[in-house]
């Protein structure tokens, strides 16, 4: 189970409130994300070698 205290915000999260932004988790092996304006909603999670190469991709493509 993920508690509150595990999940961090980004840094790039936009204006205003802070809410306009995804939230991550850590856990065993695999890293959780979820939408900060509806943290109850479902969460997508992937291998962390997987989120690994997902960002990667997306600072090369900034």
């Amino acid at each position: 189970m993920i508690t509150p205290d595990n999940w961090q915000q980004s840094s790039y999260s936009g204006g205003g409130q802070g809410d306009a932004c995804v939230e991550v988790a850590r856990r065993h092996l695999h890293i959780a994300v979820r939408d900060s304006k509806a943290p109850t909603r479902a969460t997508l999670t992937l291998p962390a070698e997987a989120f690994t190469a997902f960002i990667d991709r997306l600072v090369k493509e900034l």
